[in-house]
């Protein structure tokens, strides 16, 4: 009996038996001869032991051929790249700056898409100065208003009531400490007309 050992999937030979390498465990018995196609060195082994007659076929390597692309092609992808490449340079050293020249499709998008997010940058930063700012004011407005209420808390003192609590305090007559003047002048005038 002949086995032909191969991974092919079609174009068999009608009459002969064919068997999948990738499934081989071991030899099968009553085997006088094999082809194996392809590197399969477990079942070359396996039947070579066995006493069979084995005969091994290179499997052909398929080589693909690649055509180059258009020079001109080519030659504008490199400069759009190092357009790119420049774009994103000076905008990681914050300094956004176009490249001279023809740019490209992609690069020309890349700068306009990094120079509008310059521009949301720097309306952002002139914002938060302008919040910054008027941070700043309300905080000196809410130290003023401070001052204000603590010079409110202290006791005003007039001293035309100081001097009408000492004439009282002078004759001993006894007065109430929140007494408007109008009330501490009758009682000085009063005493005056004693």
């Amino acid at each position: 009996m002949e086995l032909i050992y191969t991974t092919q999937r079609d174009g068999f030979e009608p009459g002969r038996t064919y068997r999948n390498p990738r499934h081989f465990d071991q030899a099968e018995p009553g085997v006088e001869s094999v082809m194996v196609i392809g590197d399969w060195p477990k079942v070359v082994d396996a039947y070579e032991q066995s006493g069979a007659e084995v005969t091994v076929v290179d499997v052909p390597k398929r080589v693909t051929v690649i055509d180059g692309p258009d020079p001109a092609v080519f030659d504008r992808l490199v400069a759009e790249l190092a357009s790119i490449g420049a774009i994103v340079e000076s905008f990681t050293a914050q300094r956004l700056e176009r490249p001279a020249g023809e740019l490209g499709d992609t690069a020309d998008r890349l700068f306009q898409a990094l120079e509008a997010i310059n521009a949301g940058v720097a309306s952002l930063q002139r914002e938060r100065d302008s919040e910054t700012q008027k941070v700043s004011s309300l905080e000196q407005e809410k130290a003023d208003l401070l001052k204000q209420i603590e010079a409110l808390k202290r006791p005003q003192v007039d001293p035309e009531v100081e001097a009408l609590k000492a004439k009282l305090d002078a004759a001993q007559v006894t007065y109430r400490a929140n007494a408007s003047k109008e009330s501490l002048q009758k009682q000085v005038d009063e005493l005056d007309k004693k």
